[in-house]
């Protein structure tokens, strides 16, 4: 059988346990995450960042999934509850969630590697041929039949998949693969001031997704050889991959779209400028991130919330949204919305305007507010008469988060609401 054999793929799939390394904080997001997991982070008017590596394992054909949770999880473990706790054991299908525990020391996890290797047990009870790891706290579409289809054809011990990404965008900021014409690697550096570049192209190089694909024993041989070593750092960038590339087949998988005619599409949304930026990207008539294919959906909980509304049609107090995503829920009255997100059951009051902003669930903006380039927490209640991001000094003053390339940042904490609504 070729790769391309759909029965092929199905084995692959069928035999492959996925983990999603969804335990991070997100320190760059700041106040964002002062509450929440990234991979918990609200995204596209009605996700989080969570259901994407979800939603790609479910489309692809794989159903056996661990979600490995620990910094304040509260909100992460609830969503996946309600979300993804439909899954059916007995039919060879489940979404589990996975706690830091102290399975095997006395430690919380001290790293990606040792949050896999602390879950062997786990792994192992489940049979798998191929453990997949997965980034929990990006935002992408991706086939992983083609990684898992690449792992099996070249014979490989571990496959890292890899985007093809300009030196100077990957230089501090990602791990960087060194591969021949074979796509072996020969070497990885983890967020390098001087990244190898492409054989063939001197202005690209290969960086590292975070997404690997291991054989199954060699991938518990690695973790209890690095759990020996105390002068590790527990990480597969830092210490497994570069620990194991000369000894043994560790090739990169270049990803590429696998639906006609899209470029392959992957977000960090690491910063609040990347995390605006990827919510305004959505807006666009034909975004990169296409959220409308009905072949490839975006599974997520939803609330029974009633539809939008817009009321009011008189000259000086108009509801209208140009634009704009506005979810379920939300009310515009008499106010004007443009080229924002707006998430669940916001809304906006009268004589009011929202431009270029992305507004997260249940806020209330009240009347002859001004807000642009903005990103409003959840909960939030912005008083009658603010102005928020006209003048950065006044923003600052007011205690809110100024980002480097001007966008507002304004929670609860800020406006002295209660904390620790998710």
């Amino acid at each position: 059988m070729t790769k391309t054999n759909p029965r092929y793929i199905s084995n692959l799939t069928r035999d492959t346990y996925a983990i999603i390394l969804a335990g991070g904080r997100g320190s760059r997001l700041h106040e964002l995450t002062d509450w929440r997991a990234k991979p918990s982070l609200y995204f596209g008017g009605k996700f989080r960042i969570i259901d994407f590596p979800l939603s790609n394992c479910i489309n692809s054909g794989i159903r056996r999934i661990g979600v490995v949770t620990q910094y304040k999880s509260h909100s992460l473990i609830r969503h996946v509850m309600r979300g993804w706790g439909h899954f059916k054991k007995e039919l060879g299908e489940s979404v589990e969630i996975l706690p830091a525990s102290q399975r095997y020391s006395d430690n919380w996890y001290q790293g990606t590697a040792d949050a896999v290797f602390q879950n062997i047990d786990i792994i192992r009870h489940e049979l798998p041929k191929y453990v997949m790891i997965l980034s929990g706290d990006h935002v992408y579409r991706m086939d992983y039949a083609g990684l898992l289809a690449t792992h099996a054809e070249s014979g490989a011990d571990m496959t890292v998949s890899c985007l093809e990404v300009p030196v100077a965008e990957a230089t501090g900021a990602f791990g960087v693969v060194e591969v021949d014409e074979s796509k072996r690697i020969l070497g990885f550096e983890e967020k390098p001031a001087l990244p190898k570049h492409l054989p063939e192209d001197p202005e690209m190089c290969l960086a590292s997704m975070g997404n690997y694909v291991f054989n199954t024993e060699f991938l518990f041989d690695q973790l209890k050889r690095d759990a020996q070593n105390e002068d590790s750092d527990r990480d597969f960038g830092k210490d497994i991959i570069p620990a194991i590339i000369k000894e043994h087949k560790v090739y990169a998988h270049r990803f590429r779209s696998a639906f006609p005619n899209e470029e392959a599409y992957w977000r960090d949304v690491g910063t609040l400028d990347s995390f605006w930026q990827s919510n305004m990207e959505l807006l666009s008539p034909t975004p990169a991130l296409n959220l409308y294919d009905a072949k490839w959906p975006i599974w997520t909980y939803q609330e029974q919330l009633p539809p939008a509304k817009f009321v009011f049609d008189d000259d000086d107090r108009r509801g209208m949204a140009l634009d704009s995503i506005i979810s379920g829920g939300c009310i515009i009255s008499g106010s004007t919305v443009r080229r924002s997100v707006l998430f669940n059951e916001v809304r906006v009051c009268s004589y009011s305007s929202v431009e270029d902003s992305v507004i997260l669930p249940d806020v209330v903006i009240l009347r002859n507010c001004k807000i642009k380039n903005a990103i409003i927490d959840r909960g939030c209640i912005i008083p009658e008469g603010s102005v928020i991001g006209y003048n950065h000094e006044q923003d600052k003053a007011k205690g809110f988060r100024v980002s480097e390339k001007g966008k507002v940042l304004v929670t609860r904490d800020m406006l002295g609401l209660p904390v620790g609504y998710e």
